[in-house]
């Protein structure tokens, strides 16, 4: 499960400025855990500031959001509290409760409730506000090639809740929760390491009970452009999700290029494809072409046996 963080002795209070200076000192490297870690007494430091989150909501309020519109890609759940740095990122999390405005009105989807994922990314998270939402936590070795339906060792660690003060340090790609939603609106802040390629990195959603992965949840816009090109039919596209297939330095990317190169083959063709695809040097792209090859399989022993009618 993710490292807990055990409270200093002392009780210093900062604000947002003060961590803000730290991070951007040679004091702060957030590349390996230990450099992440480093940052916890500065990030709880902060967290016992109990008004600098509503005097910058008020603050953003006042501008109509105009910073947060700007300058945050992720969903009003999150609110940026500074523009990412480079090597880091600074946020606040809100997280509603089951009777919530925003719950009631947009379901626990939004939230990740109840979905099993782990992150691409380090990050160090304390509870500011609220019980703080609870977790099912996991932990798996990370030495996976992404693949849905790629079984894991999962290991289940326990149930507990990100309360007021508690400090986490989660680690890519090896810790996994379930998050459950608090009992009352609760905050937590973080900080997230972002150093170079972070937008390769993948984030997976779990089938626990299974002990595998379901799906990747994240994709490049890299990838996406490659699909449009190539989905446009667009013969350049095409040779380049060749050359992509054989030779791009991440997997994820190969295979985004292998799928695209079935742009209209026919099926015996596409059993070819795959079939070479089953002796690539990329892992992700043998183990789809695996569970592609099942699939047409299946399809084929399916077509062998007629669908009875039903009566009544």
């Amino acid at each position: 499960m993710p490292r807990l963080i055990a409270p200093p002795e002392e009780d210093a209070v900062i604000d947002l400025d003060d961590l803000v200076d730290w991070c951007e000192s040679h004091a702060f490297d957030p590349s390996c855990e230990d450099g992440l870690a480093a940052a916890a007494p500065m990030l709880r430091a902060l967290s016992r500031n109990r008004h600098f989150l509503a005097d910058a909501a008020i603050a953003e309020l006042k501008t109509r959001c105009a910073d947060q519109r700007r300058i945050n890609p992720y969903s009003a759940q999150v609110m940026l509290l500074r523009p990412p740095a480079g090597k880091y990122v600074l946020r606040a999390a809100f997280w509603p409760a089951m009777n919530d405005h925003v719950v009631r009105m947009s379901g626990t989807a939004p939230f990740l409730y109840h979905v099993p994922h782990d992150h691409g990314f380090d990050f160090l998270t304390v509870g500011y506000l609220g019980p703080g939402y609870g977790s099912d936590y996991y932990d798996y070795d990370g030495d996976v090639a992404g693949a849905a339906g790629e079984a894991l060792a999962l290991r289940f660690v326990e149930r507990s809740h990100l309360s007021e003060g508690r400090m986490l340090l989660y680690r890519a790609n090896r810790d996994i929760h379930a998050q459950l939603p608090p009992e009352a609106m609760s905050v937590s802040l973080n900080i997230l390491a972002s150093g170079p390629g972070q937008g390769w990195r993948r984030q997976y959603r779990f089938d626990t009970a299974g002990g595998v992965i379901a799906e990747c949840m994240t994709v490049a816009s890299a990838q996406m452009l490659l699909e449009l090109a190539a989905g446009c039919g667009n013969g350049n596209a095409l040779d380049l999700a060749e050359a992509f297939s054989r030779a791009h330095p991440q997997d994820a990317m190969r295979l985004t290029a292998w799928r695209a190169l079935e742009t209209g083959m026919g099926a015996e063709d596409r059993r070819r494809h795959w079939e070479r695809g089953a002796r690539s040097s990329s892992a992700l792209i043998r183990r789809a072409s695996e569970n592609a090859l099942r699939s047409i399989h299946y399809g084929d022993e399916m077509a062998c046996f007629p669908i009875a009618a039903t009566v009544g």
